[in-house]
């Protein structure tokens, strides 16, 4: 399937969506409108909402705070989850004795930490920042530990026998087979950012998406939460095709998978 024509389909679907949308808002059936107006929004409220902003430039603030924490939680998280599982793929004892600690703390519910990070780091971006890296680093962590536990034994077995060094092998072959499961990470990762700088936002901030979208909601706005929404979803997207345009340039060497369908 070509890429013109997948992005086609990818817009028809939209199209089709929104379509429905405004029709099931809009358009009384057997003499009532199934989704009301009140609860739902309509489609072109909501553009409208979404115009208006950009407009008169009060999203620009929300759009850059949330940019900021997000960006700094996938950075932080992705660089730590990154570096530990990889030193725990290589240790196996230290990962031994980690073990039920990272599971446990994996395990926790990332919102009960929210209101605790805003009492030790405040209600400023940091809070924010530390509740998306917590997001992030576990998505990472086990990818790359993975990533580094699945090295074939044969290709370290054929590097040993050329005479490569540990040094050499972690250059040229863990660090590639890391690089490729942790980049498959990065793209959830992604979207675990920004949920963590929108949660703590939506608890507790003065500026943000997530303050948008809760300021929205106190007041009873559809149609500002649903811009809200639509706001960060596109935004996810631009974040998540920067993350591809990295991924292409640095694995290069990664051999491109055949499409199954075209």
């Amino acid at each position: 399937m070509s890429r013109l024509t997948l992005l086609t389909l990818q817009i028809l679907v939209a199209v089709v969506v929104i379509g429905l949308w405004q029709v099931l808002t809009s358009v009384p059936i057997f003499g009532t409108v199934l989704l009301p107006p009140f609860f739902f929004s309509r489609p072109l409220d909501v553009a409208l909402r979404i115009v208006k902003w950009f407009a008169d430039g009060t999203i620009w603030v929300h759009l850059w705070i949330t940019l900021t924490e997000s960006v700094l939680a996938f950075v932080i998280g992705s660089l730590g989850g990154g570096l530990v599982g990889f030193w725990f793929a290589r240790k196996p004892l230290i990962a031994a004795v980690f073990d039920p600690y990272v599971k446990m703390i994996n395990a926790l519910p990332r919102v009960v930490l929210a209101p605790i990070f805003a009492l030790w780091l405040g209600l400023g971006i940091w809070s924010k920042v530390a509740l998306g890296v917590t997001l992030v680093f576990f998505v990472v962590f086990f990818n790359v530990y993975q990533g580094v536990k699945e090295v074939s034994p044969t290709v370290l077995a054929n590097g040993r026998m050329l005479g490569m060094s540990e040094r050499q092998l972690m250059r040229h072959v863990y660090w590639p087979s890391a690089l490729s499961w942790m980049f498959s990470s990065l793209h959830t990762s992604v979207g675990f950012a920004v949920v963590g700088a929108v949660v703590g936002e939506y608890l507790g901030s003065a500026a943000g998406l997530g303050y948008l979208i809760q300021q929205a909601e106190g007041v009873f706005d559809v149609a500002g939460v649903f811009a809200g929404m639509v706001v960060l979803a596109a935004f996810v997207i631009v974040i998540d095709m920067l993350v591809s345009m990295v991924e292409r340039r640095l694995l290069v060497w990664r051999p491109m998978a055949h499409d199954a369908h075209g």
